[in-house]
């Protein structure tokens, strides 16, 4: 019996993102791919992004829920903090808290902190926050839940084009990709009754067309880029054989 057999709440990836969409942008590829590998995964909204320009909470929640069920993800949830008001309060720190330890997550993913919308980068100082009050045993939340400490918290990316630390290859998984984003239609899909918006013009193309880059870098078609909170360490094997 495995530890997942154990404990059924257990993630091996939990992502966080700050509005519904945001991990699908940064790695809804790599979801996918881990997913057919057997692992659990899980991804938890900080806000109901009730100050978009285009669609409201309602619909966002059931695009979110469209979008986890292309990935077939374990879970997604929310935990409705205010949209534009993610700062660093104790509040906020302790739901994430919460969640870490209820899930338990072997890796966490967060968006990269330079991004031109402040809530992904305010998103990421709560997730930093909180991943190191979840592993003090003395620190306490709502319900009585055991520390948790994880391997590792890796960033993804959202707006914007940043060098990454490492590439993920996502060729067979980018279809789930496209699928999953075009799930947020009233984000991504011009009506006559949107708002303009960047995110209405063109904004999964450029998003593949990223992930294509990242791809030609590293010899296949398509990857999605990562940056480590730690170093990462190179096992045995990993060079390939000498020649």
């Amino acid at each position: 019996m495995n530890k997942n057999q154990r404990n059924p709440n257990k993630l091996d990836i939990l992502a966080f993102g700050a509005h519904a969409d945001d991990v699908e942008i940064g790695m809804a590829g790599t979801i996918a791919k881990y997913k057919k590998l057997g692992w659990k995964i899980g991804i938890c909204d900080l806000t109901e992004a009730e100050l978009s320009s285009n669609g409201d909470v309602a619909t966002r929640h059931v695009e979110a829920e469209k979008a986890a069920a292309i990935l077939g993800i374990d879970m997604r949830i929310n935990i409705r903090l205010p949209d534009r008001g993610l700062f660093l309060t104790e509040e906020a720190i302790k739901r994430v808290v919460y969640v870490i330890r209820k899930y338990r997550p072997t890796f966490i993913f967060t968006p990269y902190s330079i991004d031109r919308h402040p809530d992904h980068g305010n998103c990421t100082q709560i997730i930093e926050e909180a991943v190191f009050s979840a592993g003090i045993k003395k620190y306490e939340v709502s319900e009585s839940l055991p520390a948790h400490k994880i391997n590792n918290t890796f960033y993804y990316f959202i707006n914007g084009f940043h060098p990454p630390q490492f590439l993920i290859d996502i060729s067979k998984s980018i279809d789930s990709k496209i699928e999953s984003l075009k799930a947020y239609e009233s984000q991504f899909i011009k009506t006559s009754e949107s708002i303009d918006t960047p995110l209405m013009n063109g904004y999964i193309e450029r998003v593949i067309n990223r992930e294509k880059i990242f791809g030609q870098e590293a010899g296949v078609s398509y990857a999605e880029g990562f940056l480590s909170k730690k170093p990462l360490l190179i096992g045995e094997g990993m060079l390939g054989e000498r020649r």
